[in-house]
Formats: C-alpha cells, sequence, structure tokens
C-alpha cells in the first residue's frame, strides 16, 4: 500500500522530523518519506487507515491530505 500526501505548515527541517516520526507512529506504516521542498509526504506500509496518517500529523500542529 502507498498514499502520497500533501502536507502544509512546514518550514524547516525540524518540522520534516516531526511530520516523519508522526506518520511512522501509525500501525501498519513501514516507511515515511518527507519532502519540505514539495511539502509531500510518501508512505508506504502492508496495511494503515489512510484516515489514522492525517489525524497524526494534524496531531503535531500541520495539515494532510490526499494529493492528488
Amino acid at each position: 500500500m502507498k498514499t502520497d500526501l500533501q502536507i502544509e505548515g512546514m518550514s524547516c527541517n525540524a518540522c520534516v522530523g516531526f511530520v516523519a516520526s508522526a506518520l511512522q507512529s501509525v500501525k501498519g506504516v513501514d516507511r515515511a518519506l518527507v519532502d519540505l521542498n514539495t511539502k509531500h509526504a510518501e508512505v508506504e506500509g502492508p496495511d494503515y487507515r489512510v484516515e489514522d496518517l492525517i489525524d497524526a500529523v494534524e496531531e503535531e500542529g500541520y495539515s494532510a491530505k490526499v494529493a492528488n
């Protein structure tokens, strides 16, 4: 399973770390790559809920939505 998210509110590398940690804490996520320049996150894993990804990012103070 793979999901691309658009992340808003990141302004530095520390933000990238917070978002990546939040995404990787979601059950079923194996890998989360976050890019500050494109404001995207790529998440991979065998089984997770997209809603849980978005909730985890929002709990860190950022916004997320599925990228088109």
